[in-house]
């Protein structure tokens, strides 16, 4: 597990860059926390990091946008607005189809998503935010691993 201080938005872009940098192949992304905490702020920073180019929508309404990364296709979630996770059946999720999955509020849908290899969780701090990174897997244990490797999180002291 790693826990730090996101002093402001750019802590949490750097962040999101670091996470690109050490993401592996096929990933699932858990995004917990309160409305306003950074979770769409963190998927927009590591959808940037990826090389996604122009508009990076919030999927608050559409509840899904795609995105064609490097090895595949993003999916960021947005499930704030389900009232139940039969509703996922409509959005034509094929797990086979996303190579990574960033899903906002997953504990609306119950057990109808894959299981997350990284659970992040976000809370208002101050004027920034405090962010702890579980993984939930051998797939998010080596990310984490990775993650400490690449030196983003080294640029992250440097900042706050």
């Amino acid at each position: 597990m790693i826990s730090m201080l996101l002093a402001d938005v750019d802590a949490t872009d750097t962040l999101g860059h670091a996470l690109a940098a050490s993401r592996p192949e096929v990933a699932v992304v858990h995004l917990h926390g309160d409305l306003g905490a950074g979770k769409s702020t963190l998927a927009r920073a590591l959808l940037r990091g990826l090389g996604v180019q122009g508009a990076i929508r919030s999927p608050t309404y559409a509840l899904v946008e795609r995105y064609a990364i490097p090895q595949g296709e993003a999916w960021h979630l947005d499930l704030y607005r389900i009232a139940d996770a039969a509703e996922l059946d409509f959005l034509g999720l094929d797990e086979a189809e996303a190579t990574l999955w960033l899903v906002e509020w997953p504990e609306r849908a119950g057990s109808a998503l894959p299981a997350a290899d990284l659970r992040v969780e976000l809370a208002a701090d101050g004027p920034g935010r405090r962010v702890r990174l579980q993984a939930g897997s051998i797939v998010g244990e080596g990310w984490l691993s990775d993650l400490q490797l690449t030196g983003g999180l080294q640029a992250l002291s440097r900042q706050s």
